[in-house]
């Protein structure tokens, strides 16, 4: 790319914007915050679907694909890219695993909701 006055505005940035979800509370609180986001989702979702019933069976195909779409693209990594990385998972791809991990436990327990 060139080196424009947009494109270093946009590195200078994400440069800090990394810089400042480096700190461990940060990036904890992030990836809670996405965990907790994740249950919301997993809640809001289903009883918003539920309302017209032939909107559930599309839902729970699209959170399928969804679910194992994330799950391949932060668990599908040779065991070479994990040894030579220096992290194990980037900042964004702990954030949506949160995410996932929360939609999967809510869903769980909207279907023991349900059940009972």
């Amino acid at each position: 790319m060139q080196n424009t006055r947009l494109n270093n505005l946009v590195n200078v940035i994400l440069g800090r914007l990394g810089q400042w979800f480096g700190n461990p509370w940060r990036r904890l609180s992030l990836i809670l915050i996405s965990l907790l986001l994740g249950v919301f989702l997993g809640t809001a979702i289903p009883t918003t679907t539920g309302q017209a019933a032939n909107w559930d069976a599309i839902a729970a195909a699209i959170l399928i694909v969804i679910t194992e779409a994330i799950s391949r693209l932060v668990y599908g990594r040779s065991m070479q890219q994990l040894q030579t990385s220096p992290f194990r998972f980037s900042l964004i791809a702990e954030t949506i695993n949160a995410l996932k991990i929360g939609l999967s436990y809510s869903l769980f327990l909207e279907a023991f909701k349900l059940g009972s």
